[in-house]
């Protein structure tokens, strides 16, 4: 493999392929889903904090009550009180019968997804694995892997949930500098052990709307040419520059059915989409129903004293200048 990593902002390259590409877009479902991360990849962000568990089950349902319809409940190979954790919030799916999917990360290896069994097992639903791997060459440059690992790795972790009757995702890590040939390895291998969606990772932050463009409209092709169309998409991105929730829009713009992001953009480094604007911008682009500002606003507020965060001054929903805002607009 290349170690060069590949940058899909930069202009088109000869591989589109419009009479596929045209069936791939023209076939995909228009549906937006929310996925919210909040209590897996918000929980990684630079304060390291965990709050207790009956806060992380209020998150959970002012989620359902945003409408949310995909929460990822944690990492439960990663033991201790936080595998607890994981069983609790699915136990309180159940309990409450709140409208949500869940799904639990895992390494691509067998050891993890077996982890995500057992919690289904415990909790009583059945949850969907997301496994993920490096798919950059920087990634694979300082672990040592080579395709063939990487084609290995995903073959067995999603045949291992397949096993358990667990629905696989494949999360690329760092897609947006990955380049075309691992990808189309990767997901080749993924389908072909029976992944039912493929996870598009800007794991650094680095993606433009012209490079969303192109690794999903790249993605689409191969699904297409593959007759894989029935594989569905998701777009998990960062905030590095700033472009985290342009980029998710512009993803479901394009056919991605679930766009991920975190309660007050929480996250790794800089943080994720905040899952409010993602709420709020799809509901203003008429793709789903509106939610009042006031269930935004206590979502960030809860989301506040949950995660030990501060509201910045200038969010445009719940910050001090939003708020001053409202307040004379009423009066």
């Amino acid at each position: 493999m290349s170690a060069t990593w590949f940058n899909w902002n930069r202009p088109p390259d000869p591989w589109a392929q419009p009479s596929v590409l045209s069936v791939a877009m023209g076939e995909r479902a228009a549906a937006v889903r929310l996925v919210d991360e909040t209590l897996r990849d918000g929980l990684q962000n630079a304060t390291g904090y965990s709050p207790p568990t009956g806060e992380k089950i209020a998150l959970l349902h002012w989620m359902a009550r945003l409408g949310v319809d995909v929460v990822s409940v944690g990492l439960p190979a990663a033991g201790g009180q936080y595998a607890l954790d994981t069983i609790e919030l699915v136990r309180e799916i159940v309990r409450a019968k709140l409208p949500l999917v869940a799904t639990a990360a895992a390494r691509t290896v067998e050891r993890d997804v077996a982890e995500v069994a057992r919690v289904a097992d415990q909790a009583g639903m059945p949850l969907e694995v997301y496994g993920f791997i490096g798919s950059s060459p920087i990634r694979h440059l300082v672990e040592g892997w080579d395709l063939g690992f990487l084609v290995r790795s995903i073959a067995e972790a999603a045949s291992a949930a397949r096993r358990y009757g667990l629905p696989f995702t494949l999360v690329t890590e760092d897609t947006t500098r990955s380049r075309p040939d691992v990808l189309r390895a990767m997901y080749g291998a993924a389908i072909d052990a029976g992944a039912q969606r493929i996870c598009l990772a800007d794991t650094s932050g680095h993606a433009t709307p012209r490079g969303v463009e192109q690794l999903v409209t790249f993605v689409q092709t191969e699904l297409a040419a593959r007759g894989a169309l029935h594989v569905g998409l998701d777009w998990h991105g960062h905030n590095d520059r700033g472009l985290a929730v342009s980029n998710a829009l512009w993803a479901a713009s394009l056919g991605v059915e679930r766009i991920h992001g975190t309660a007050l953009g929480v996250g790794e480094r800089v943080g994720n989409p905040p899952t409010e604007l993602l709420v709020d911008n799809v509901a203003r682009l008429g793709l789903r129903p509106a939610v009042a500002g006031d269930d935004l606003r206590e979502y960030c507020r809860l989301a506040q004293r949950v995660l030990g965060w501060t509201i910045p001054a200038d969010h445009p929903i719940a910050g001090r200048a939003a708020l001053e805002r409202l307040a004379a607009s009423s009066t």
